[in-house]
């Protein structure tokens, strides 16, 4: 008995690219998905015919090839331009074509607000489809490293250090130098003469990113990206990196609203609350959100537009820390809203005067109102309660405080519903970042890494759609759908991050009267 043989290379076969890939392919949804749009309503910069020369590449091609791409863990535009040239569903999916990598790369970077489109028309589609629940979302982060390292990421702290050892040198190679003049050794002094010329150029590199620093008002300055910061990841490890935000339907995991950010996750939970409400277009609905999140400010944003928070709390803390024991710690003083005032665990009654005193937190300035009373003077268990010098005890309350206790009760009283938000958000980030490798952008700016996190979320949101419904469903559904453009249009305008006439740049169409 002989071994299995493969076909004699010489043997001539007949047959077509369509019989070569099978009927539940993805590049089949892929084709029919990118087929379906209109890019210019979406914003693409689409390439002209021109009368004399050769004839370009249709922009259609380039999504089909970096959605492909992205949905298959390659995203190199030198590995997609081989893959064009070896790749069978590529083939399929070109029809033969072979762009070169420059043309493929140019693509990516110059779309960047119209690939994050992509993203909320598919959103759209998935809402039409019925396959959003529209009611509970989870919202998180993570940070994907910067094309950027931390040797060319500066802090203050960090230019004074190198100011100062420039100098400290400086001061050593002029002592050596007269040392030599005495004993005429030349080629010693010329050499140390170039060390010097060098210090003096990377002094004045080091004081023109100190002035570039202090005149954009940024706490750090990167070089090679310079929107990329240096952001906490876990525990004390630090990267140079972009945050990336997503919030997830619960109903089938999928991703409603996405984008990076290059700050930590403090201040971030109403832009992407409200990216989510916009591309829902829906008037109310909850959000599961991790303690990192916590701030009054961004609370207070999220209740004026009917998003519910639950958020975790953080550790209390107040003014009074330091010699206050556990039983009189501020949580267990009664707040009157109608009266204004607190009731101490000893029935003691502290008022304000009405003054709104303000305080600065991260840049994150807000206002407060302080609470005492005189009997504090006279009180057995004052120094249970505080530790203050002149033994009074003062409890501050925050302009967001309504906010913050409504969202801490919701939280107390759905903890059983809190624990499914890891289950709903947590493996997105596991799969993009640990299965797929995406744990870096490839792309250098804020806006082009919004476009290219944009399109990771897209492809993320197609293989989940294939897993849930399967390519014949899907393209059914594709096939019966009819994108509407203008509902773009008008999520970009109810969001408060953007500036309407940004979103007009980007649209070439007018709105009807």
């Amino acid at each position: 008995m002989e071994f299995i043989k493969g076909n004699n290379r010489d043997q001539l076969v007949f047959s077509t690219l369509e019989m070569q890939i099978e009927a539940e392919n993805p590049v089949r949804f892929i084709d029919t998905f990118v087929e379906h749009l209109d890019l210019h309503q979406l914003g693409f910069v689409l390439k002209t015919l021109k009368t004399e020369g050769r004839p370009g590449f249709e922009s259609k091609l380039f999504l089909k090839i970096y959605l492909y791409g992205y949905l298959n863990g390659i995203r190199s535009s030198r590995r997609l331009e081989k893959e064009c040239i070896r790749n069978l569903e590529l083939h399929w999916l070109t029809g033969l074509l072979q762009p070169n990598y420059h043309s493929i790369a140019d693509f990516r970077k110059e779309n960047p607000l119209a690939l994050k489109n992509v993203f909320k028309l598919f959103v759209l589609f998935l809402k039409e489809s019925d396959l959003v629940g529209s009611t509970t979302l989870a919202i998180d982060g993570t940070k994907v490293r910067a094309h950027n390292s931390k040797k060319t990421n500066y802090s203050p702290k960090k230019i004074e250090r190198h100011l100062k050892y420039i100098e400290e040198k400086t001061n050593e190679y002029l002592s050596e130098l007269a040392s030599n003049d005495d004993q005429e050794e030349v080629l010693k002094i010329s050499g140390i003469k170039e060390k010097i010329e060098r210090l003096k150029t990377n002094k004045l590199k080091y004081e023109s990113l100190s002035t570039q620093m202090l005149a954009s008002g940024e706490p750090q300055v990167s070089t090679t990206d310079p929107d990329a910061r240096a952001l906490l990841v876990q525990g004390q490890v630090v990267e140079v990196c972009y945050n990336v935000q997503a919030a997830v339907d619960d109903k089938h995991k999928l991703i409603i609203a996405t984008h990076a950010i290059n700050r930590n996750d403090r201040n971030a939970l109403s832009a992407i609350a409200m990216e989510a409400k916009a591309s829902l277009n829906t008037d109310s609905f909850q959000i599961l959100v991790d303690k990192g999140y916590h701030n009054g400010r961004e609370i207070q944003k999220c209740t004026d537009e009917n998003i519910v928070t639950i958020v975790a709390q953080q550790e209390i803390v107040n003014s009074n820390e330091h010699g206050t024991t556990p039983d009189y710690i501020v949580t267990h003083f009664t707040y009157n809203k109608e009266k204004d005032c607190y009731t101490c665990p000893e029935g003691q009654t502290l008022h304000t005067t009405g003054t709104w005193h303000k305080k600065s937190r991260d840049k994150s300035p807000y206002r407060f109102k302080k609470y005492r009373t005189p009997e504090c003077k006279t009180c057995p268990v004052k120094n249970l309660c505080t530790g203050r010098a002149d033994g009074r005890r003062e409890i501050e309350r925050s302009e967001y405080a309504d906010a913050v206790e409504a969202n801490a009760k919701r939280y107390r009283e759905n903890k059983e519903l809190y624990r499914k938000r890891q289950e709903i958000n947590e493996h997105i980030f596991g799969t993009i970042k640990r299965k797929w490798g995406y744990n870096y952008t490839n792309l250098k700016g804020l806006q082009k890494v919004n476009g290219e996190m944009a399109l990771i979320m897209t492809v993320y949101n197609i293989r989940r759609c294939i897993t849930i419904l399967g390519i014949p469903e899907l393209l059914r559904k594709l096939k019966n759908w009819t994108p509407d453009y203008r509902r773009i249009l008008f999520s970009f305008l109810n969001m408060t991050a953007l500036k309407p006439f940004r979103v007009m740049q980007n649209f070439n169409y007018k709105l009807a009267a």
